[in-house]
């Protein structure tokens, strides 16, 4: 038997809807690994499952999908694993592998693809068991703690990024400053582009400014100057239709959130001139591997509050509120 953090029924975090439940050990079929977790990144989609908002495909069910572990056994048919490996495990958990999204380098859309911590038990726990070819190898620079936020607000970052079109040089907006942003600003900066912060809170635009944010304002402020790309984090739909203004002429908007309260109406003015919304959809084992050695070679700094397996609760609200400085991260 083992230990985990466990939702049986979604309702608001403040019920604290998370119990800790002996579970038993988790089976390790022939191409899996199991893994001990040293470190769990809360993500907001955790918060989203746990509340209800993404509807549960599985409870009960373990969350947390930005994990840190040791290798404790491998699978018969798994070959380029060994015990006592460190491996992270991040949002896709797992896809079919011949659909036509598969093949074309798509798997981020397969509609078979299953998810840690919401089709499979993730990482608030001391145990998980993983597939091997959707484990992810963790560059040695970034100790465990600071690995774990990579493997979500890192990944889905950097896909956004790219889903969004900026190029190196070019005028960036990124609207809201979480734990994603502060990990997508380094990269874009890294870039050389010119990025400009929309968020609600002071503090958070004072640590864009210090992390190389040419101008930082309110959602009620309009950036100095017209943005070729932006990516908006917030979960609010009126923070999309904010980036869109201030897009120029065929400038795309990257919606980097798995769920969103919705898109306002607005007049097609805003859309006209080939200016466009994309949503950010999963990531692929591609985009994991060319984010991780970028955040290397930079290298990415993460920001970190650490908190028990068993005040999952009270990180998840914490969260919420938005009173966590950088990532929230569980430790068994």
């Amino acid at each position: 038997m083992t230990t985990a953090l466990r939702l049986t029924r979604p309702r608001p975090v403040a019920e604290r809807p998370l119990h800790v439940t002996e579970i038993p050990d988790p089976v390790v079929g022939p191409a899996d690994l199991l893994l001990e977790v040293a470190a769990c990144g809360v993500c907001r989609t955790d918060l989203q499952i746990v509340e209800g908002d993404l509807l549960a495909r599985r409870l009960p069910i373990t969350p947390g999908h930005q994990v840190v572990g040791r290798v404790l056994a491998v699978g018969s048919e798994v070959r380029d694993w060994s015990v006592g490996d460190r491996a992270g495990v991040g949002w896709l958990a797992g896809t079919c592998g011949h659909c036509p999204a598969c093949r074309s380098g798509r798997e981020n859309l397969c509609p078979d693809a299953r998810f840690t911590g919401w089709d499979v038990d993730g990482g608030y726990g001391r145990l998980m068991a993983a597939r091997a070819d959707f484990a992810l190898r963790l560059p040695d620079r970034f100790a465990d703690l600071d690995a774990a936020p990579l493997l979500c607000g890192g990944v889905i970052g950097y896909r956004s990024l790219r889903i969004s079109g900026i190029r190196p040089g070019e005028r960036l907006g990124l609207y809201g400053f979480g734990a994603s942003a502060l990990l997508a600003i380094q990269v874009a900066r890294h870039w050389g582009c010119e990025v400009y912060v929309v968020t609600r809170s002071a503090e958070e635009q004072a640590r864009a400014l210090s992390l190389g944010a040419a101008w930082a304002g309110g959602y009620e402020d309009r950036p100095p100057a017209p943005l070729d790309a932006a990516v908006t984090f917030a979960p609010v739909g009126r923070v999309v239709v904010a980036a869109l203004s201030a897009v120029e002429r065929g400038g795309t908007v990257a919606v980097n959130a798995i769920h969103l309260d919705r898109i306002p109406e607005f007049p097609y003015d805003l859309l006209w001139w080939e200016r466009g919304i994309r949503s950010v959809a999963n990531y692929t084992r591609r985009d994991a591997r060319e984010f991780l050695s970028l955040a290397a070679e930079i290298p990415v700094r993460t920001e970190v509050e650490v908190f028990s397996v068993e005040a999952g609760n009270d990180a998840l609200l914490r969260l919420k509120e938005g009173r966590i400085a950088g990532s929230a991260v569980l430790v068994p």
